[in-house]
């Protein structure tokens, strides 16, 4: 499940490429990672197909273009035309997956947590898997380590054949979530089901018809294009909203759909917020961690996350500094939880800082808007490989196009030429034009706006690739 937006993450995670795409920790993005965690999970009795993904029409690109620096296939990408809770997401996933003929076991994970012992978690998921594929339906609990009120519980107990879920508990005080981890029968809710794809359906069918049926109808009516599959937007705007754990899990102990646990002890995180990215960050002796170009000094328990500059603190305790091109957050540890209160007044002010970054990514690469005032923009542009913009047109600027390397092929009216390092090319305003790469590495160029208005939505798209029409 792959479309979650991250909002406590701002201002690294934004709407537009939102946290389970960034690199956190290591070389890969925790999609990427969540992924890889899932490819390995095979065993002498357990065959793993491709990944099945569940996601924002928004980031479709991306997902594809992760998964291919993983060499990952998607089975299928599953579009939601508009946001509607894990339920129906899970609920699209088990109707695609049936329509192979078979009934397969569904390993349901978020896309954005992170793992430390990847053996453990193979472990626990594979036990999972193999009480799933006998009807069960199985969670994932996390062993806590401490009095943590930012998770819900789940409240287990024992029997002859391992642990059975007895309740669900929401946020507890911090008082209760100490008792909770002194009696040991507690554990966190990790978001991560496994169960077969009918067990799914027949639950929602018993618990949530109405879900049931409004998805199953979004779904019958769906498009496909390559991997992507597209249900129905109207139809699936109709679906009612709201998660797995209160449509299903919840409504299971007691019911004719028992509800197992398997217990996870792997160095899990959701991370939820900057609290606990630092958590899991490498630390040194005084509790500090910084990624990126940073300096900290005389300072206690800090993390300082650097994207693009040299970023220095002196004398903090308990701080969060995250700086990126066009924003910097500066937050109380503590206080974190509350980054999502900047996004949402960014949000009623109709700022654009909430949705994207500045350099912003796009099917066919990315574009860096590195500087700008009235009437002129200077972006730096980057073009995959044999990928190529719109043909297109501008009502009110024109471009000047500077090869920075690689190789371009433009085409600027009725001409099409190629250019190579350091050549140059005009389009004038209410020209037709396309910017293309026939090469086979990057081209990167430097691209001059000048006119009265410069806004992304002037753009007539005449020959789109990417469905943009």
């Amino acid at each position: 499940m792959a479309g979650g937006s991250g909002t406590r993450l701002w201002p690294l995670s934004r709407a537009g490429y939102p946290k389970q795409f960034l690199i956190l920790s290591g070389n890969t993005s925790l999609f990427q990672q969540a992924a890889d965690r899932l490819a390995t999970l095979g065993a002498e009795d357990i065959a793993i197909g491709a990944p099945l993904v569940v996601g924002n029409e928004e980031h479709r690109f991306m997902v594809l273009d992760q998964l291919r620096e993983q060499r990952l296939t998607p089975s299928a990408v599953l579009l939601e035309p508009v946001g509607r809770n894990t339920a129906p997401a899970i609920t699209l996933a088990a109707l695609q997956a049936l329509q192979a003929g078979s009934d397969p076991v569904l390993v349901v994970t978020p896309a954005d947590q992170t793992v430390t012992d990847a053996a453990a978690f193979t472990t626990a998921l594979q036990a999972a898997i193999r009480q799933a594929s006998d009807g069960a339906i199985v969670i994932l609990g996390i062993t806590p380590d401490r009095p943590e009120t930012g998770y819900g519980y789940i409240r287990s107990q024992a029997d002859g054949t391992g642990l059975r879920v007895e309740a669900f508990v929401e946020k507890p005080d911090a008082a209760t979530a100490q008792r909770y981890l002194d009696e040991g029968s507690y554990y966190w809710n990790s978001g991560m089901f496994v169960l077969r794809a009918s067990t799914w359906l027949k639950a929602l069918q018993r618990f949530r018809p109405d879900i049931e049926a409004a998805t199953r109808a979004a779904f019958d009516a769906r498009a496909t294009d390559g991997a992507f599959v597209r249900p129905a937007k109207d139809s699936f705007a109709q679906v009612p909203s709201d998660s797995i754990d209160y449509a299903v899990m919840e409504r299971c102990p007691g019911s004719e759909f028992p509800l197992r646990m398997v217990p996870l002890d792997a160095g899990w995180n959701d991370l939820g917020a900057w609290e606990a990215v630092w958590q899991v960050a490498l630390k040194d002796l005084d509790g500090n961690a910084s990624r990126g170009d940073a300096i900290i000094a005389d300072s206690r328990n800090t993390l300082v996350h650097a994207t693009s500059r040299l970023v220095s603190a002196v004398g903090l305790d308990n701080i969060v500094v995250v700086e990126t091109p066009d924003a910097v957050l500066v937050a109380d540890r503590s206080k974190s939880q509350d980054v999502k209160k900047i996004v949402n007044s960014l949000t009623a002010s109709q700022r654009d800082e909430h949705n994207l970054h500045r350099k912003v990514h796009r099917p066919w690469g990315w574009y860096d808007s590195i500087d700008m005032g009235e009437r002129f923009q200077v972006k730096r542009i980057l073009v995959k490989p044999g990928a190529s913009l719109s043909l297109q047109m501008h009502h009110h600027r024109a471009e000047h196009w500077i090869v920075v390397s690689g190789t371009a092929e433009v085409v600027n009216g009725d001409k099409t030429i190629l250019l190579t390092e350091n050549q140059s090319t005009y389009i004038p305003l209410g020209q037709v034009h396309r910017l293309s790469n026939p090469g086979k590495v990057p081209l990167e160029i430097i691209e001059v706006q000048s006119g009265s208005y410069l806004g992304e939505d002037d753009i007539v798209r005449y020959q789109d690739t990417y469905g943009r029409n």
